[in-house]
Order: structure tokens, then C-alpha cells, then sequence
């Protein structure tokens, strides 16, 4: 099934509503292509492969990553000597480890699984260069796009930029976008916010050192499970206490291990927590305070600690008038009661975060749950029966296509009432 009927006819000349849906069939062989072939992490040369070829013969620039399996190809715009600018769109490549039961006939049997929709966001950017392409000597400037690898905790966007995505067409970049797909959200929708719309990421870990000693004798030890499990109270209680309610921090505790034996009070006990903060501030403080708040209260329990501290991502934040752009774009072509500005930000963390830094722009979700299964029964992103359809891939491609088309005639008419060359 596709998204809804367009509310309006694109200005021209801009990608059309036909052409995505003439574009559909190829689209989804593709999308199911990668979704019974995934490959976890930075390498993943069969997926590379499969972009390279549903680009082969296109007038493009294409390069492939030197340290990961990237692709990032430009188009230049016909039109480009009017701006002497780009836009970047970014679709993501990798999938989990986790073992598929969602019954298609084309799921994975490797032990990883697109549980995230990774595989339509690599085949909806493959579509928004073939819709582009196909209006490339109408564009007012260049069009990069990022085939990215290793989002799911590998910081492949650090890795990409790292290489010179953001510098790929030798242009400044007037502003950069992408998607996420949910497969428990209603097809045709689109949902995103200004300013933050996703958590930083940070890793905060801890080992109690204590003493170890016969369990029927506590006196005797420094009991480092114990210790270790009133510290999860404490450190949720300062959070609740001293961070303002409305710039949160959200802790959980993924691991804690300690012991080998009922009765034997260990050495040692492992715990390791997830951080996710919305702003820099409370990012920042994050870093300084729970780990001194840990140090501190172990201390006054007569138990030591080795304590690491890690922000491994920036919060996901949209610049606001992008963020307005992406939106205004999705209502345009798809009618206003299928855009949703929502009201708090996202607790999940992504590595787009890092291009979001350097260049001002919008990410957003887009609704891909299964057409007729129940709400009660759709399973949410990395769930291992988390089923995405896959009939609006046509028009995920046509909006990603006119995010960047629509910014280059913007600056375009910028420029104009500016009375710029």
C-alpha cells in the first residue's frame, strides 16, 4: 500500500507522484533483496554491492568508504553554478544481530535481522537518486548522498565524516536529512520536532570493588552486590532530585553481574548503564556528577570502584526552521492531517546526531506498519517479529527527493530576493 494521494501537484520540476510510483515494484525487489541478505556492523560488502548495482548506469559520482562499507555518490545539479550549494540525504545500511520470526517469505536466516528498517532506508535512498537523476539539469545545485553503515552502536556517521562525506561535492552544504522508519507507526505518516528530537547517548560503567568472604559471615566482607544494587537506588534518586525534570536524564542499568556461587560473597561486582540527555548541559553534567555520586557513596560503604564515563553520541538536535521545512514538504505532498509535530523528544539516540552538528537540518520518523495488522499486534523497531511494510517505499523516496530539490530552489529564490548572484 502507498502513502495517501498527494494533496497537491509539485511545483515542477520536480519529482512527481507517478514516477515514485512507477519506481515502487523496483523498490521493494530491492528492499526485500537486503532484508533477506543482512549484515551487521561496518562491513557489510553485500549490501554495498546491491547499492552499487541499483545505481549502475546513472550519471553520478561514486565513492566507497576506505575503513567501512560506505557509499556516498553526488549528483550535480544542472543548474548548479546558480548556488554553488548541496544537500545531504542519508539512509543507513545496517542490521542487528538478532534472529528473525517475522514469517515473510523473505526473511533472513543468518542470525541478523533488519529489526530496525535499515534495509528501506538504504532502498528509499536508492529511489530518491533515481527520482533526482531523472530532474538532475533542473536542480540549482548538488545533491550528496550518505550510504551509511554501522548505526546501531558503531558511529558509522562519525566514520563517514571522519572520511569527508560532508566535503563529497566540494560545495557548502545548505542542509542535510533523514528518515527512520516504525513498524509500529500508521503508514503515511511523519513525525519529527524542532530542536532536540533524540537522546545523546552515554555509557556509564561501574566495578564495585569490595572483599570477598563466606555468605554465611557478612561481617567478615564488603559485600560489592549489595553495595552495588543500593547504588542503582541512589544514583536514580540524585537524578530525580538535582536534573530538572524538564531537560531529563533516563538511566537504566543493562547489565550487572557479580558471584559465582550462593554462597560466597565476591570480590567484585560489574555494573554497566545507559544515559540518555537531551542537552548539552545536562549531558555535561551527567558526566561530571554520577560518577562522583558513585565514587562517594561506595566510599562511605568502605568499598572501591573503577568507574569510566563515556558519551558516545550527541543528542539528536533539529534546527528549527529544517525541522518546519520537513514537515511543511511531507504536508504538501501528502495532506496536513499526516504530519504530527510532536511534543517531547525521543529517548533513542542516533549517529545522524554527528552531521546535525556540522550542518543544520531534520530527521524525522515516517510511519511503515504491516497495512491491516492490528495496532495491539505490531512489534516495535528491534523487536524480532518487527514487520515493516514495505508499499510506501515509492513515496518515502518522492519525499526524501523533494527535501532536496525544494532546498535548492529555496536558496534559490533566496538568493533572488536578495537580488544575489
Amino acid at each position: 500500500m502507498s502513502l495517501p494521494t498527494p494533496a497537491a501537484n509539485p511545483p515542477a520540476p520536480l519529482p512527481t507522484t507517478a514516477e515514485a510510483d512507477a519506481l515502487l515494484p523496483q523498490l521493494q525487489q530491492i528492499r526485500r533483496s537486503l532484508h533477506q541478505s543482512p549484515e551487521v556492523g561496518l562491513d557489510l560488502p553485500l549490501t554495498q554491492r546491491t547499492v552499487l548495482d541499483a545505481l549502475d548506469g546513472l550519471d553520478l559520482e561514486v565513492t566507497t568508504g576506505a575503513g567501512l562499507s560506505s557509499v556516498v555518490v553526488v549528483l550535480r545539479g544542472g543548474r548548479r553554478e546558480e548556488t554553488h550549494a548541496g544537500v545531504l540525504l542519508r539512509g543507513d545500511m545496517d542490521a542487528l544481530p538478532i534472529t528473525e520470526e517475522t514469517g515473510f517469505d523473505f526473511a533472513s536466516d543468518n542470525g541478523a535481522m533488519h529489526a530496525c528498517g535499515h534495509d528501506l532506508h538504504t532502498t528509499g535512498l536508492v529511489g530518491a537518486v533515481h527520482l533526482l537523476h531523472a530532474h538532475r539539469a533542473q536542480l540549482p545545485g548538488d545533491v550528496v548522498f550518505m550510504f551509511q553503515p554501522g548505526e546501531e552502536g558503531y558511529d558509522g556517521a562519525g566514520r563517514m565524516i571522519d572520511e569527508g562525506v560532508l566535503d563529497a561535492a566540494g560545495v557548502p552544504l545548505l542542509g542535510a536529512y533523514g528518515v527512520h522508519v516504525s513498524a509500529d507507526q500508521e503508514p503515511g505518516h511523519a513525525y519529527t520536532r524542532p530542536g532536540p528530537y533524540m537522546a545523546a547517548f552515554s555509557r556509564f560503567d561501574v566495578t564495585v570493588r569490595g572483599r570477598g568472604g563466606h555468605a554465611a559471615r557478612p561481617e567478615n566482607a564488603l559485600d560489592p552486590i549489595e553495595a552495588g544494587a543500593a547504588l542503582i537506588g541512589q544514583l536514580q534518586e540524585y537524578i530525580t532530585r538535582r536534573f530538572n525534570i524538564f531537560d531529563s536524564v533516563v538511566l537504566t542499568v543493562g547489565m550487572f553481574h557479580g558471584g559465582t556461587a550462593p554462597n560466597i560473597i565476591p570480590e567484585t561486582a560489574d555494573l554497566s548503564m545507559s544515559v540518555r540527555t537531551f542537552s548539552p548541559e545536562a549531558t555535561a553534567r551527567a558526566e561530571e556528577e554520577l560518577p562522583r555520586v558513585a565514587q562517594s557513596f561506595l566510599a562511605a560503604h568502605g568499598l572501591g570502584a573503577d568507574i569510566t564515563f563515556e558519551t558516545l553520541l550527541p543528542a539528536t538536535v533539529n534546527d528549527d526552521g529544517e525541522a518546519d521545512f520537513f514537515l511543511e514538504t511531507f504536508a504538501e505532498l501528502f495532506g496536513d492531517d499526516h504530519v504530527h509535530r510532536v511534543p517531547h523528544p525521543r529517548t533513542g539516540s542516533e549517529d545522524f546526531s554527528r552531521v546535525l552538528q556540522r550542518v543544520p537540518g531534520s530527521y524525522g520518523h515516517l510511519g511503515a506498519a504491516m497495512p491491516g495488522v492490528d495496532a495491539a499486534a505490531q512489534e516495535v523497531n528491534h523487536s524480532p517479529r518487527a514487520r515493516h511494510g514495505d508499499g510506501g517505499l515509492g513515496d518515502q523516496s518522492l519525499f526524501l527527493a523533494h527535501l532536496a530539490a525544494r532546498r535548492l530552489h529555496r536558496e534559490l529564490d533566496r538568493r533572488a530576493a536578495a537580488g544575489q548572484s
